[in-house]
């Protein structure tokens, strides 16, 4: 078994201690490699700890950072069955995300360099196909926080959500034809349609607990949403929910669901089954 630990779990005061963690299980015909990316970003307000990842069977597993500063692990899956798990304590805020009604849009000429990259179409949010409904429905909405959140109340009013309703494939546009998708596919369009209006704005994926919202009744999964640029740093919107949370727990960003795949694989193992948990630690113990 490979496994790294970073310290006890502990709460602190004005915080919510979560257990988080996922499980993949493969089945390979020969060695794979892969990458795996799981364990939340350091860079928030969120500490980790008691955090454990390890391969059934043992393999070797090393740390790499992408482009965009993700936290990755990388390993060779053997032949025939293996798994890989991850999990860890999180303390996070007990409060929902920051709002801020006056926060303002940014002319692109003011944008600091490494955020322009955000105002670009990419593999999944076509803000170039998506532009002119961008500007029919969201140009006369007067500049700033507000606009972006009439964007993620459009999507979140106008899409359904439904598992398998959209596949690898789906771009943006593809959703906002059918009406229906999973929580990337609304994150994708809320994207789109704020590139279009040159506001910057990055894709999100993590952990999100049913912190004191009612539970959906669905098993759990990774959450997507996205940051947005406005005034001099970046906000959190989740069109899917359509209402701050308390509990996420940051993984990966990147421009879009293809910069931030949970696990690539440099060949064709199938995927037995994949679970995901994050609770508070009060919860039963996960296995």
């Amino acid at each position: 078994m490979t496994s790294r630990h970073s310290g006890e779990a502990r709460s602190t005061r004005g915080t919510r201690l979560l257990r988080v963690g996922c499980a993949f299980t493969y089945r390979a015909e020969v060695p794979t490699p892969a990458v795996f990316m799981v364990r939340p970003d350091r860079q928030n307000h969120v500490r980790v700890s008691g955090e454990n990842l390890f391969a059934e069977p043992e393999v070797p597993v090393r740390d790499h950072f992408d482009v965009y500063g993700n936290w990755l692990a990388r390993l060779v899956l053997p032949p025939g069955l293996s798994t890989v798990r991850y999990s860890a304590w999180a303390d996070v805020p007990d409060h929902v995300e920051d709002v801020d009604e006056n926060a303002p849009e940014r002319w692109p000429d003011d944008l600091p360099g490494e955020v322009l990259l955000y105002t670009l179409p990419s593999r999944y949010c076509v803000s170039d196909v998506l532009g002119d409904e961008a500007w029919s429905r969201f140009g006369a909405h007067p500049p700033g926080y507000g606009r972006v959140r009439a964007i993620c109340r459009h999507v979140h009013e106008s899409l359904e959500f439904g598992y398998g309703t959209s596949t690898p494939l789906s771009t943006a546009a593809d959703v906002n034809a059918t009406g229906i998708g999973v929580c990337r596919d609304f994150t994708h369009l809320a994207i789109s349609f704020c590139r279009a209006l040159n506001i910057p704005a990055r894709y999100v994926f993590g952990y999100l607990p049913d912190l004191d919202v009612p539970p959906d009744g669905a098993p759990m999964d990774f959450a997507a949403w996205m940051e947005v640029w406005l005034g001099d740093r970046w906000w959190t919107f989740d069109p899917r929910n359509g209402v701050p949370r308390k509990g996420r727990v940051v993984i990966g960003r990147g421009r879009d669901a293809a910069d931030v795949p949970m696990v690539t694989t440099f060949g064709g193992p199938v995927l037995e089954s994949m679970v995901v948990h994050a609770e508070e630690d009060n919860a039963p113990a996960w296995r």
